[in-house]
């Protein structure tokens, strides 16, 4: 068992319950769970990378990938797996040290590459079948800290993970 050096998240539907709202001035309007905010951020702190691959450009997608100091951040893709190819060979690491997390069809490529697939629970039931572990959690409801505190599990990170909080 190799460690997981990367973990690469979609956005809608996994980080979001997957609804966009738009105001009357335009305004596009997202949600994003704070728990997951912390996991990401403490995974950060142990040493390890995070990528956020997603279809949809969004100013406020942005944003949250600012603050959380994502440093591996593309919108706008449609073929997920090539800008994953991109981003483990700049890391210079395998597949083997991959998790993903997706919800949907675009994210096929990519959990189908991942050493370790996570869907929510809320997944689509063609996209499903891919994954080694499906949540308890929903998109947006905290599947993002369920999968990162899991890998934490996996590779006894426990102690490393609590003294960051300490």
């Amino acid at each position: 068992m190799k460690p997981i050096e990367l973990i690469v998240l979609d956005v809608d539907g996994t980080m979001t319950n997957g609804h966009i709202t738009y105001s009357t001035a335009g305004d596009e309007i997202k949600s994003f769970n704070v728990k997951d905010g912390l996991a990401i951020a403490s995974w950060r702190k142990l040493g390890k990378h995070v990528a956020i691959i997603t279809g949809r450009s969004s100013a406020v997608v942005e944003r949250r990938a600012k603050e959380l100091r994502i440093e591996h951040f593309y919108q706008g893709i449609e073929r997920k797996k090539e800008k994953l190819d991109e981003i483990v060979e700049k890391l210079g690491i395998s597949y083997d040290n991959v998790a993903a997390i997706g919800d949907d069809l675009n994210d096929l490529t990519m959990l189908k590459a991942a050493a370790i697939a996570f869907v929510p629970s809320d997944a689509s039931r063609f996209v499903e079948p891919y994954a080694d572990i499906t949540l308890s959690a929903k998109g947006g409801e905290g599947a993002v800290r369920e999968m990162i505190e899991f890998l934490i599990e996996r590779e006894g990170l426990e102690e490393r993970f609590l003294a960051l909080w300490a």
